[in-house]
């Protein structure tokens, strides 16, 4: 009797992973990201490389959008033009993408990228419901989005990499990050993490939780657009998500981020879900089979601790 064969279960996860998170031609791009031959901005050993290849992305991704919802200006923007609800799958792959292009593809590519979201930012502003006006150039605002990100990537990557960072590593890692900020139109962002840090901490008397915020939170942590059966792991990663704010941000989402399904809001239990929950991620990023792994990438997959 032939044996039955055993599901691929590595495979799939990573093919699930991939087409929500890169979306359905996601190896047809990969394959130009990571093989197109050209000269690239980072070297694969490079701290920017060792954090944006990093499962703990998945995480830290999520913190960056709760973190980035907190400024109403920057809020207004996504509810205004990014369609979080009606395309939240779609927001995510272009995000995913520019982070991808910038850090892994050749030189080229990049500044194309950066090219393309400087023309969409043109097209994006208007007034948040307090009134006052936004502008994606705005250098205030583009401020904000990129030290959100940065921190969260960071800060993930040094709860979750089996060997983090070290002071250096993280500084040089701040420095590197910092030419995506300044293409998009920042004047000069943060060098070293004690500037990140002095960052965010400027912005603090500009938070708050607009109903356009609190709306958005519910959806990203309460009501994702999932099957059944991808929820329990998403809420994993997003327990881990919640953990990682900061004491302030915490505060202010006050109940909703408590709201995760049955006892996931209890911080006893968000840090260890998070931890099972990247690892899963990291372990399907591992597989052989991806094209990011295939020799001659320039992706460097780091396992979870």
């Amino acid at each position: 009797m032939n044996p039955v064969p055993r599901p691929d279960v590595r495979g799939w996860l990573a093919a699930a992973l991939r087409d929500r998170v890169a979306g359905p031609d996601a190896e047809e791009r990969a394959l130009r990201i990571w093989h197109a031959p050209g000269p690239r901005r980072f070297e694969p050993t490079d701290p920017v490389c060792r954090v944006h290849g990093h499962a703990a992305m998945y995480s830290g991704g999520l913190r960056a959008l709760l973190l980035q919802m907190l400024h109403p200006l920057a809020m207004a923007g996504v509810g205004g033009h990014s369609g979080y609800r009606g395309d939240p799958w779609g927001r995510l792959q272009r995000t995913s993408e520019f982070i991808a292009v910038t850090t892994f593809a050749t030189m080229e590519d990049a500044d194309a990228m950066i090219a393309r979201i400087r023309r969409i930012h043109d097209h994006v502003s208007g007034q948040a419901p307090d009134g006052r006006p936004y502008d994606a150039n705005d250098p205030h605002l583009l401020r904000w989005v990129h030290i959100a990100e940065i921190d969260s990537f960071l800060t993930s990557y040094q709860r979750h990499a089996k060997v983090p960072l070290t002071a250096a590593e993280a500084d040089e890692y701040v420095r590197q990050a910092a030419w995506t900020g300044e293409a998009l139109g920042i004047p000069r962002a943060p060098q070293t993490v004690a500037e990140l840090q002095e960052a965010l901490e400027s912005y603090r008397p500009e938070l708050a939780l607009t109903a356009a915020a609190r709306d958005a939170a519910d959806f990203l942590l309460r009501e994702p657009p999932l099957p059944a059966i991808a929820r329990p792991g998403y809420w994993m990663l997003a327990a881990g998500a919640v953990d990682m704010l900061p004491d302030y941000a915490r505060s202010l989402f006050g109940r909703t981020v408590h709201g995760l399904p049955g006892r996931l809001g209890d911080r006893l239990v968000l840090r260890p879900l998070g931890r099972v929950g990247t690892a899963a991620v990291s372990w399907a990023l591992a597989d052989p089979r991806e094209v990011r792994n295939v020799p001659g990438s320039s992706a460097v997959v780091d396992g979870a601790g």
